[in-house]
């Protein structure tokens, strides 16, 4: 029996206020207020800077036992470089994760849209990211959507990361000890937009109860954050996978 872990990505919104936060709340306070609601989130500000060898060893401090951090790679790797000459990259990413120790969960590499399939690189990056840092790699190109691909994934243990939203393909496969499901929103003309009926929600429960019940350890991120909508939807599917 795997487990399930259901959060957002991100927690830090002004306009989770009356959503999450009481009106007021300090930014600073924010997280100590969502681990009480949720036991995951994952941290999409690292893609913009990576954070400080520090930082992590905070959040592993700050954090409450049981919960866990899945960290986005930085878009110096993926959108800069694009997986290629990682080792500095992957050195800073390394760092970082062994700062975070037991409050780690997942590191997601989300690969540019305009990226194209390129198994080599893939394959010289997972074989160089050290094996006790489980990966997800998020693709946006639909060049990378074979069967060849999943089988490079699987052969280095790293999972696919599910997609749900965003005009982007919803291929439902597990390419590791771990399924990775990014909810980004149904609204097709807004990216990261909408809320999902709870008919939706009802679908992915039984998925994701799917991938529990085969061993899975299961992490969904919803990345819906407008007007509070990646809140709700996230404590809404929990409940449904009870």
């Amino acid at each position: 029996m795997g487990s399930i872990s259901i959060g957002t990505s991100g927690w830090s919104y002004n306009h989770w206020e009356h959503v999450l936060y009481p009106e007021g709340l300090a930014r600073w306070h924010r997280l100590a207020h969502y681990v009480d609601r949720f036991d995951t989130v994952e941290l999409n500000a690292s893609f913009y800077r990576w954070p400080k060898d520090a930082s992590f060893a905070s959040w592993r401090r700050r954090l409450p036992p049981g919960f866990r951090l899945s960290v986005k790679a930085p878009r110096g790797l993926t959108h800069g470089k694009k997986l290629y000459d990682p080792d500095a990259w992957i050195d800073r990413v390394a760092r970082g994760w062994h700062e975070l120790g037991d409050k780690r969960a997942v590191l997601l590499v989300q690969l540019p849209p305009g990226m194209v399939r390129d198994d080599a690189r893939l394959d010289y990056f997972l074989r160089r990211l050290p094996d006790w840092i489980p990966v997800a790699v998020e693709f946006r190109h639909p060049s990378w959507h074979d069967d060849a691909v999943f089988r490079l994934l699987e052969a280095h243990g790293a999972a696919y990361c599910v997609m749900s939203g965003a005009n982007l393909p919803c291929i439902l496969r597990v390419t590791s000890s771990i399924a990775y499901v990014r909810m980004h929103g149904p609204d097709h003309d807004h990216l990261y937009g909408g809320s999902y009926s709870d008919d939706d929600l009802r679908w992915w429960a039984d998925r994701i109860r799917e991938w529990r019940n085969s061993g899975t350890d299961v992490y969904v991120y919803f990345n819906n954050d407008g007007n509070g909508n990646a809140v709700r939807n996230a404590e809404t599917l929990r409940a449904l996978v009870g």
